[in-house]
């Protein structure tokens, strides 16, 4: 089809703000129309984008000319709006996490499967120009075997006064959303596995350290992989700023990458190259890459559409599915596993 109709299913997740503004300036899709429960804070959004506002969901899934949604409503809620989305043959974006729970991903992956319709996941770390370089050096064997890596991914969400009465304070609520580390250490978690696999194990620490505002404020997981290489993931939502992103260390060199997330972006200074390579046996020198930091945390956040439209144009498969989705999820579950019970936790094999 020339151009893709697309529906919004809730305002409830802030990145749908983003998702939209990327997606009218695309000629070869169109904002249709939305659905929200909270009608007010639906029909404001739909106003703003230039899209009608439809009073069920059920309407918004009957239309013939919306092909495809994007499912944003609260992390709890995916697997209802997933599944009325794939019985009504809509191809879907998904909002991160995918889900709370280990059994409602398995509704998702069952309801997508069963209907045939595409499924994405909406992780911006895949559609980052300088992590897909990271990935393609590690996969290229640059620096040989890699023995540990580290991705730091932070926010300074927590420290907002008026999070607990505004209108993401579900956020923070452990029946919507498990908890910030569960949240937002999802991404870091599924760039773990999108780098090295699924892991085998994990030790962690999660826990609130400097507010008592949500559930848990920051978080540690160490990873192993098959293999042995560790994964350090870091998170926290009560940090003010950060430089260093990424750090991958191999047998025959060592990648590292700074700038990369919501807390560092501001500070990257001006032409200054946020990815560098070390090889073995090269000078004592770092090689740099004509590669720019982004201009900010919302950059990567508005380039999750376009691969989802590409896919949809071209009949691809989609680069990030149901079950990698549910990969992300199991990761960060088995981490409050961890650190509730002070022990080491195995990993499913997966499928």
């Amino acid at each position: 089809m020339d151009t893709i109709g697309i529906g919004i299913i809730s305002f409830a997740h802030g990145h749908a703000n983003g998702y939209c503004d990327t997606i009218r300036k695309m000629d070869d899709a169109r904002l249709v129309a939305a659905w929200d429960d909270n009608e007010e804070r639906g029909r404001a959004a739909a106003e703003r984008f230039g899209m009608e506002f439809d009073t069920s969901l059920d309407a918004l899934l009957s239309r013939p000319d919306i092909h495809a949604v994007i499912v944003t409503n609260e992390t709890n809620r995916h697997a209802d709006a997933v599944e009325a989305a794939a019985a009504a043959g809509k191809q879907i974006l998904c909002q991160k996490p995918m889900a709370t729970t280990l059994e409602d991903c398995d509704r998702i992956i069952a309801a997508v499967e069963n209907a045939g319709v595409k499924f994405q996941m909406a992780f911006q770390m895949r559609c980052d120009p300088l992590n897909q370089q990271i990935k393609q050096w590690v996969e290229n064997g640059d620096i040989g075997r890699v023995g540990a890596i580290r991705r730091r991914h932070c926010i300074n969400f927590l420290f907002n006064p008026d999070l607990p009465s505004g209108p993401y304070a579900w956020h923070i609520d452990p029946v919507a959303n498990v908890g910030m580390f569960f949240d937002d250490a999802v991404h870091a978690a599924d760039f773990l596995y999108w780098i090295m696999g699924r892991p085998e194990s994990v030790t962690a620490e999660i826990d609130n350290v400097l507010t008592n505002v949500a559930p848990d404020d920051t978080g540690v997981a160490i990873y192993r992989f098959k293999g042995g290489a560790f994964g350090v993931l870091f998170n926290a939502s009560v940090t003010l700023a950060g430089e260093n992103t990424t750090e991958v260390y191999g047998d025959q060199g060592v990648i590292i990458q700074n700038w990369d997330d919501g807390v560092s972006t501001p500070f990257a200074p001006k032409g200054a190259n946020p990815l560098k390579l070390y090889r073995k046996g090269n000078p004592a020198e770092w090689e740099e890459f004509p590669m720019e930091a982004p201009g900010s945390h919302g950059h990567r956040i508005a380039a999750v559409p376009r691969p989802f439209i590409e896919m949809l144009k071209n009949g691809g498969e989609p680069t990030m599915t149901a079950r990698d989705g549910k990969v992300s999820v199991e990761m960060c579950l088995a981490a409050y596993q961890s650190a509730r019970e002070g022990r080491r936790i195995t990993l499913s094999p997966g499928d």
